[in-house]
């Protein structure tokens, strides 16, 4: 069972996931709205994603007596500027869910809560790779800049991800 403080921080995270998930969903509608399908595809992916992240967190806890408190989320932006801007809003919202996760591991090594812990592992490796993606998207598009034909490349790439 988590600690009442890993607990609290494990609600916490819950909703950063779904938070996420709902910022994704929003960044496909975007992209939808500028006919760039293959990104709209994209972040479709990456919010069913962070649903599953949401999912297993609340799992975790529903299995081994954590009570799940869910949270009110806050309405996502609707408007990004452009793909690159938006890619870069992704990355820096990654970045800010890899610290939760960072701190999050280190209190549940302070509560010497195990269970937790290696639940927290494997988020801290997709954490990792989920930086790697999107860095890599945007290394893309500065080598494209205002490229149309270019971007619809990458555009066409993106629609392929599983």
């Amino acid at each position: 069972m988590p600690t009442k403080a890993v607990e609290s921080a494990l609600n916490d995270q819950i909703a950063r996931e779904f938070e996420s998930a709902y910022l994704y969903l929003s960044m496909a509608a975007y992209f939808e709205a500028q006919n760039l399908s293959g990104f709209a595809h994209w972040m479709r992916a990456q919010y069913r994603e962070e649903l599953e992240h949401a999912m297993k967190l609340f799992n975790f806890m529903a299995d081994n007596g954590g009570k799940v408190e869910l949270k009110a989320l806050d309405q996502p932006p609707s408007d990004f500027g452009s793909a690159s801007a938006a890619m870069a809003e992704t990355l820096r919202h990654e970045r800010s869910i890899t610290a939760s996760i960072n701190e999050l591991y280190e209190l549940a090594m302070q509560e010497k809560d195990y269970p937790s812990q290696l639940v927290l592992q494997w988020f801290i490796t997709e954490q990792a790779e989920e930086e790697k993606s999107v860095g890599d998207i945007i290394a893309q598009l500065d080598l494209v800049g205002d490229n149309g034909s270019a971007m619809l490349m990458v555009d066409r790439r993106l629609a392929m991800r599983q």
